[in-house]
């Protein structure tokens, strides 16, 4: 535990890159890994945690699909998001040298972002399931010939030495994380960009979506994001988590959800929160 008694939670083993999120906004906390998201939401819940830190989707891999059937059943609001540079290195254990090295462990996705420095080399990918989870488990194989493919803090963590640095293919990789917390944060509408995030559920009527999404248009309220998902054992996608730019107390952004709540069932505000520098250069 830290010090100041502050928990924040992540999903993964030690060493992972939602472990580095959290050191990286929050490095007065203790980070505390969770098995599963729902483990992650659980703990803050509880009030074994005051904060979790949410991959909600990658450049490359597009959105974390668990996340969003768990937001409508959740008490948790968004309070800020973090973007991260996702970058790989090559790990074993100390002293090996690198054409030593016959297999790298990691997960599928990061297995893919490094295709090609595994096919330069002839090593061959092997499938764990996930990357801090790889180095722990090739400092335990003690295998000379085996690597895991995980970030830099995974090597601390488990002992390993970094044979090469940033060998993902794609340069750009970056993730996106939203920090939730029991409460919402006050923030005012002068305090500068923010993002509201909410679900909404449109009312079974022709054209419903299009009515509902027609505010946001004629308001200009710029709709940063738009995503459906079936609910209920149903295959009619009725429920639709988005993101717009703007506070809901600006003009355009009530007169916007005034709107929506004409041809919506449910709307459910799941955060307002400081836009992220790093947001205009991703949107």
């Amino acid at each position: 535990m830290s010090g100041n008694g502050k928990v924040i939670a992540y999903q993964g083993e030690r060493g992972a890159n939602s472990h580095i999120a959290c050191k990286d906004v929050y490095p007065d906390f203790e980070a505390m890994p969770c098995r599963t998201f729902e483990d992650v939401f659980a703990a803050v819940e509880s009030g074994e945690a005051q904060l979790a830190m949410i991959p909600v989707e990658n450049t490359i891999a597009g959105r974390v699909g668990d996340i969003h059937h768990l937001l409508p059943g959740s008490s948790l609001h968004m309070i800020g998001e973090h973007f991260m540079r996702i970058k790989f290195q090559l790990m074993a254990l100390p002293g090996t040298k690198i054409d030593e090295i016959e297999q790298a462990y990691s997960h599928v996705m990061a297995l893919g972002q490094c295709r090609n420095f595994l096919r330069d080399r002839n090593i061959t990918a092997v499938t764990a399931a996930d990357t801090a989870g790889a180095a722990r488990f090739v400092a335990g194989q003690g295998d000379a010939k085996a690597a895991a493919i995980a970030p830099s803090l995974a090597a601390e963590e488990y002992g390993l030495e970094i044979l090469a640095h940033d060998i993902e293919d794609a340069q750009h990789n970056t993730t996106r994380f939203v920090i939730m917390a029991p409460e919402p944060i006050d923030l005012a509408a002068s305090d500068g960009k923010a993002v509201t995030a909410f679900l909404f559920q449109v009312r079974n009527i022709p054209s419903a979506l299009y009515k509902a999404l027609g505010g946001f248009a004629t308001n200009g309220v710029n709709m940063t994001k738009l995503e459906s998902y079936q609910i209920e054992g149903s295959f009619n996608a009725s429920q639709f988590y988005a993101e717009i730019e703007g506070h809901p107390d600006e003009r355009p952004v009530q007169l916007a959800l005034e709107e929506l709540g004409f041809f919506s069932s449910s709307i459910k505000l799941l955060g307002v929160y400081p836009a992220h520098p790093a947001r205009e250069r991703f949107g």
